[in-house]
């Protein structure tokens, strides 16, 4: 099972968590952060990273949230990596306490 972003990163994109993926498994759009799951190697390292807390494994992502599972899929596929920590958004301090983003993300 791979690890999943979920809702928490939109608008927010911290990259603290790239640095440590040890297989470059993450790819960036314009708002939002995936893993990509043919690449995550479930090490969990990229977790504790996360300020917002919008990494999970797979079998712990909340109810609530689980067609970000499918999303991060396919995003990954269309999105290129990100290997290096980037400055956040400019707001993303703003964003981070907001919990529902969903039609905020832009593809």
């Amino acid at each position: 099972m791979t690890f999943v972003v979920t809702e928490s990163c939109i608008r927010c994109k911290y990259t603290d968590c790239v640095d440590v993926c040890p297989t470059d498994a993450f790819r960036e759009g314009p708002n939002f952060l995936v893993i990509a799951p043919d690449d995550c190697i479930d090490c969990g390292v990229c977790v504790p990273e996360c300020p917002v807390q919008a990494i999970y494994a797979g079998e712990d992502v909340p109810p609530d949230q689980q067609d970000f599972t499918a999303l991060n899929a396919e995003l990954a596929q269309q999105w290129k990596p990100i290997t290096r920590t980037k400055p956040a958004l400019p707001d993303a301090d703003a964003w981070a306490a907001v919990a529902a983003k969903r039609d905020l993300l832009q593809r």
